[in-house]
């Protein structure tokens, strides 16, 4: 009779609620929740996530994580349980593969924007004096200039309809403008075509920062999850210092309170869509991780008698606050973005994965010692998605 070689168990009793956190809080929160608010409407993504969350979320996370410690089983074993379903655990594992390849990527983008911080002494995103910027780009600092200059305040109408006349014809001019920070995502890191008929060619620093992506999430779990539970102390807890600082500097810009209250006033015409139910469906189901093995897995090491249950709430409220801080980091800055650029708050910026790599950027560079904040963002960054 074989014997069973006796599964690994984690060191500390703190190891595997860390490596949750470490798990499902990332980029899911940081990156991925403030750009689908954006896209739905702010407020009205709130309430279909958080009924998903409550009704699906947090049971799927207790049952996975649950039936990986009862059974000391990680998440292709798992299905030994029931053998006509062994498939689901070979399909997980496969979307967990494409669910790095594309999450990689990011990671890739955070390490050049990194590399970026600290390759001069001004962020290059914060000046317009760069090969890649037109002739129509103007510095934060410039826009906020046209605004005051622009500004229909001081003068005197005969009728609201000539007041009305007079600031769309300023918001008309501020529009002709585009920010350095958006040049540098379109036009340096990405180098975006015109359409999909010109492909254009391999941006061989993304390669690079790619391959080295790669090789850092290798390094990460080589040791095994004795070693893997002590990094992600380390890694689970640095990104919310730098996020309450964001936090700090994102409040205190003149018009972060629009972009907050767009965050939280709903537009409930939007809940008619489907595609607002699907998204925050697919938000929770990716931030959380379920389906893919690996809560079972992060599970399984648990001693037989922990209390799973409690780890579970608690990781819940820490992924829900990361969420609401990093969206209330990024639809601040927007605000701001959108008072200084003289735009409507949903024209700021494009509704998609590129949002955070426009809105961060902006926040950090109106930090003082820009460059040395927006390395540690970065750096944090990549920490998160590790």
């Amino acid at each position: 009779m074989v014997e069973l070689k006796e599964r690994e168990k984690w060191s500390g009793n703190a190891d595997f609620l860390f490596s949750c956190i470490g798990y499902a809080i990332g980029l899911g929160n940081v990156w991925r929740f403030p750009y689908l608010c954006y896209q739905h409407g702010g407020g009205a993504f709130l309430i279909p996530y958080y009924v998903t969350l409550i009704c699906g979320g947090i049971p799927l996370f207790f049952l996975e994580v649950a039936l990986g410690q009862y059974t000391s089983i990680g998440g292709l074993g798992i299905w030994k349980i029931c053998p006509i379903f062994k498939g689901v655990g070979y399909a997980a594992a496969i979307i967990a593969f494409w669910l790095n390849c594309y999450y990689i990527v990011v990671l890739a983008w955070a390490l050049y924007y990194a590399y970026n911080s600290i390759s001069s002494s001004l962020l290059p995103w914060s000046t317009c004096n760069n090969w890649w910027n037109l002739k129509s780009c103007r510095t934060l600092a410039q826009m906020h200039n046209y605004t005051t200059v622009l500004s229909c305040s001081p003068v005197k109408f005969t009728t609201n309809d000539t007041m009305m006349a007079c600031m769309n014809n300023a918001s008309e001019h501020l529009k002709q403008f585009t920010s350095p920070v958006k040049e540098f995502w379109e036009r340096n890191a990405l180098q975006i075509t015109n359409d999909i008929s010109e492909p254009g060619t391999l941006r061989w620093p993304l390669v690079i920062t790619l391959a080295i992506a790669w090789v850092a999430c290798y390094f990460c779990i080589w040791k095994g999850v004795k070693w893997t539970g002590k990094v992600v102390y380390f890694t689970s807890m640095f990104p919310y210092l730098l996020l309450f600082i964001l936090l700090i500097r994102g409040i205190t810009l003149d018009g972060a309170m629009d972009g907050i209250k767009y965050l939280f006033i709903p537009d409930l015409s939007k809940l008619k869509t489907s595609a607002l139910w699907i998204e925050a469906s697919t938000q929770i189901f990716f931030s959380y991780g379920l389906g893919l093995g690996a809560l079972v897995a992060l599970g399984s090491y648990n001693k037989y008698n922990k209390n799973c249950y409690r780890d579970t709430l608690i990781l819940a409220a820490f992924n829900e606050g990361t969420c609401l801080i990093s969206g209330f980091v990024i639809f601040s800055v927007i605000g701001f973005m959108a008072k200084t650029e003289g735009r409507k708050i949903s024209e700021v910026a494009d509704s998609g994965p590129g949002l955070a790599f426009v809105a961060y950027p902006a926040a950090v560079a109106q930090l003082p010692f820009s460059p040395f904040w927006s390395a540690l963002f970065f750096i944090m960054i990549i920490f998160i998605g590790l």
